[in-house]
């Protein structure tokens, strides 16, 4: 279903709340039974009449984005305005929660809603989700209900909840996922059950998606079963943490002339490497996995300030899961921790991807590499005695490696 039909079937639902009625955007048993509306929450204990008779959601997001007092929350997709409201309760007087939806009547409905709810500290917004009208960096979670499954351009739902979102951010979402192998035509009669009409992500194509946003720490929890491998899930990830001013965001194309000087920066302290010169991007991207590629910046000009990547340590089946990183910070930005931030996101982001095994060479002089490291778990296995003469002397090479805790156990 195209957007505009999908604004005004929930313009047409708003409508008829306004007018009293309660709503549903399913089949009236599947809304029963499926945990859908208010019995996916907790305690709706007083919240407007209005709020709970509008209510579409498929779970309660607020109960695990884990908001603090003080905090800006996003609902993508508000509707009636029930998130919102339970999210302001959470954030207090101090912080703030948006609602962001594309229907001028659901807007009207929530605005309603939050009188009576005599609430002072929320915003609803007029927009797509899939085009976000706040800036960059400015929201401590993003929410949502039963929403971005009715996107017909989820990618850029996600990445836009990446954008907003500033560093250490979470992401939790209640949504609707397909689980297993499942017969289309089969899957598709469930999704129109429970009101899906733009089709949901399988549970591998969502966790894909959020990763390639540049999401970390991914964890996806079923909630309900409505049948034929159709479910209802609770969504969770963050972005990754790092100090003010930087994010970290995956590497792209036009990173190249950045990453590379960083590279021979690094190389240039006779610390980093074998190498001399730094590969052509050519190079660089054929030895490097095309995913786990992170950057560093500075969110106010994009400038780079560290990388870190992975290659695949053999070919053969049995090592999928073990990959060989590298990872730089520009000389004139070392100390802030940003090398810590940018490991502590490839951990993260390789356990999502399945990796149980990271590997890497380490000067033994280089005692400020070998430090972050061990820190975050790593361990010398080993070292390689007089492996490689390096500017006319012999150079040992002591191994590193973690093994994960989460994946392979």
């Amino acid at each position: 279903m195209a957007h505009d039909e999908v604004v005004k079937r929930y313009s047409g639902l708003a409508r008829a709340a306004l007018t009293g009625k309660v709503v549903v955007d399913c089949d009236a048993e599947e809304f029963d039974q499926g945990c859908f509306g208010t019995a996916g929450y907790d305690d709706t204990t007083g919240l407007p009449e209005g709020a709970l008779r509008a209510s579409l959601g498929c779970g309660d997001p607020v109960a695990v984005a884990g908001l603090h007092a003080g905090e800006t929350v996003l609902d993508l997709g508000s509707g009636g305005g029930i998130d919102v409201l339970l999210s302001a309760r959470r954030v207090g007087p101090h912080g703030r929660a948006y609602g962001l939806d594309a229907s001028p009547d659901m807007l009207e409905l929530a605005c309603e809603n939050a009188a009576r709810a005599g609430v002072s500290n929320v915003e609803f917004l007029h927009g797509r989700i899939e085009a976000v009208p706040l800036p960059g960096h400015c929201v401590d979670a993003v929410i949502s209900n039963c929403v971005i499954n009715l996107s017909d351009d989820k990618p850029a739902v996600l990445a836009e909840a990446f954008r907003v979102l500033r560093p250490g951010g979470r992401f939790g979402v209640s949504d609707v996922v397909t689980d297993g192998p499942v017969d289309p035509v089969r899957r598709a009669a469930a999704e129109q059950r429970v009101g899906c009409v733009a089709g949901s992500l399988t549970v591998e194509e969502y966790r894909a998606l959020l990763g390639q946003a540049g999401f970390v720490g991914i964890v996806i929890t079923f909630t309900a079963d409505h049948g034929d491998g159709v479910r209802s899930a609770i969504v969770q990830a963050h972005k990754p943490a790092i100090v003010p001013g930087l994010e970290i965001r995956p590497m792209r194309e036009a990173d190249a002339g950045q990453v590379l000087s960083i590279y021979q920066a690094g190389l240039d302290t006779a610390q980093a490497g074998f190498e001399t010169v730094a590969p052509s991007w050519e190079g660089f991207t054929a030895g490097r996995l095309p995913h786990l590629r992170y950057v560093a910046v500075d969110t106010e000009t994009d400038e780079v300030v560290g990388w870190v990547a992975a290659s695949a340590v053999s070919a053969r089946p049995v090592y999928a899961g073990v990959v060989e990183h590298s990872v730089y910070v520009h000389p004139g930005c070392q100390a802030h921790g940003i090398g810590r931030a940018l490991l502590t996101a490839f951990i993260a982001a390789s356990e999502d991807a399945g990796i149980w095994t990271i590997q890497s060479g380490v000067f033994p002089e280089n005692t400020a590499s070998l430090t972050l490291h061990q820190a975050l778990g790593f361990r010398v296995v080993g070292a390689r005695e007089r492996v490689g003469r390096h500017y006319g002397a012999w150079r040992d090479v002591l191994l590193l490696e973690r093994r994960s805790t989460v994946i392979g156990p």
